[in-house]
């Protein structure tokens, strides 16, 4: 084949995304906002009409909202959209993916496959039994809420707590069971999560720490140390593995997490092939260590650096490495982190938790690198942008909720 031929052909294929949620509809959307003129064609396993997540784990499930799809027209905007097409392989060496539907040809491949919610071992197959992670979990546990049946949340992370937060809002009982001794145990330090236990008894909500599910029944949970908990209903929050097993035997890397490895461009070990958001890690110059970050504002940018560089005809010199971002609504609070606390050495509280507003700044070396803000957006705007610009700042203002974080620079 002369080259072209070839670059007839490849112009043919265009960008294939694997996966319709958030990062890849942005990557679709980003591509025809920095100019790319070829075809993009947007696989997406589920049937429905591409859609966010956030509120499902509010709007949607408590019926305030039908559905939460992207108003997108993406006929208009030139992009395939296929649906309900489950991708099962890739084929490097024939740029293919395998599809039930049969192979689709690509120029270049982006992967954006999302995360998939870990199970409750031996729960399998039982009635009762709920994950929320698409559209049609939430609409299967639509009719539990309205119905008022006590729920039992396996999980105290962040969707076990906003999942709480929508049950107890229509009056269900709710009991968590959490088999770490705290809440959040995996997200942030004791003393931080300390004051937002509370927040569950405060809301009526049983809260269960160090207690560990022994079996699920139809109706009810037994827990390890012999009690039993009755359960109209069973919703399992233990967190999610990036959706990657389809990738066995293709070549492209994979981290001991189960993500895609990912370069500082989104791109992976195969060539012509990137990976965006939940599925994928990436190494952040900024916090010195590769972070997987499993959060809509990753989603929603990374795309942007990949289009970049799919449009530069992978020779961009754009590099990824955001200050994570994420929020959480429970328990009438909206709590919001940004930035990566691994390896600070000084934690900073502003404010007192009893008052109901406080923020708790991580320094490294007098800079500042996270910030968790409840009830205090401006903490969390002027803390993001100290982040970003890695400017020292004096820790005896910033631990001073009076000073705006701004005023803080040395």
């Amino acid at each position: 084949m002369s080259e072209q031929t070839q670059h007839t052909e490849d112009t043919r294929r265009g960008v294939v995304i694997v996966g319709a949620g958030m990062a890849g509809v942005q990557t679709a959307v980003a591509l025809r906002e920095q100019g790319w003129t070829g075809p993009v064609t947007l696989l997406g396993a589920e049937p429905h009409q591409p859609y966010d997540r956030p509120p499902l784990s509010k709007a949607v499930l408590l019926g305030k909202a039908e559905d939460s799809a992207f108003d997108i027209d993406f006929e208009e905007l030139g992009i395939e959209l296929r649906l309900g097409v489950e991708v099962t392989g890739l084929r490097a060496a024939d740029r293919e993916v395998d599809t039930e539907a049969g192979p689709v040809p690509y120029e270049v491949l982006v992967l954006a496959t999302g995360a998939l919610p870990l199970t409750l071992p031996g729960s399998a197959g039982v009635p009762g039994v709920h994950l929320l992670r698409t559209l049609d979990d939430a609409a299967r546990l639509r009719p539990v809420l309205a119905a008022g049946s006590p729920v039992v949340v396996v999980g105290a992370g962040w969707i076990g707590a906003e999942f709480a937060t929508a049950a107890r809002e229509v009056g269900c009982e709710v009991t968590v069971v959490e088999a770490a001794d705290r809440v959040l145990a995996g997200a942030l330090p004791p003393e931080v999560t300390e004051p937002m236990a509370r927040w569950y008894a405060q809301a009526g909500a049983e809260l269960l720490t160090g207690a560990r599910v022994a079996s699920v029944e139809p109706g009810r949970v037994l827990l390890a140390d012999g009690r039993v908990l009755p359960a109209g209903a069973v919703v399992v929050g233990i967190g999610a593995r990036p959706a990657t097993g389809w990738l066995a035997g293709s070549g492209v890397e994979l981290g001991p997490d189960g993500a895609v490895a990912a370069d500082e461009r989104l791109r992976t070990s195969v060539p012509g092939v990137y990976a965006v958001g939940d599925c994928a890690s990436f190494p952040s110059g900024r916090y010195g260590s590769r972070l997987l970050v499993h959060h809509w504002d990753n989603a929603l940018q990374g795309p942007r650096a990949v289009a970049a560089d799919i449009v530069a005809g992978g020779s961009g010199e754009q590099v990824y490495d955001p200050v994570p971002y994420f929020w959480s609504e429970q328990f009438g609070r909206f709590v919001q982190y940004a930035g990566h606390h691994g390896d600070a050495d000084a934690l900073l509280w502003r404010g007192d938790p009893a008052d109901g507003a406080w923020s708790v700044c991580w320094l490294r070396d007098g800079r500042l690198v996270a910030v968790l803000a409840v009830g205090r957006p401006r903490d969390m705007a002027q803390g993001r942008r100290l982040i970003e610009s890695g400017v020292p700042v004096d820790p005896a203002k910033a631990a001073d909720p009076a000073v705006a974080l701004k005023s803080t620079v040395l």
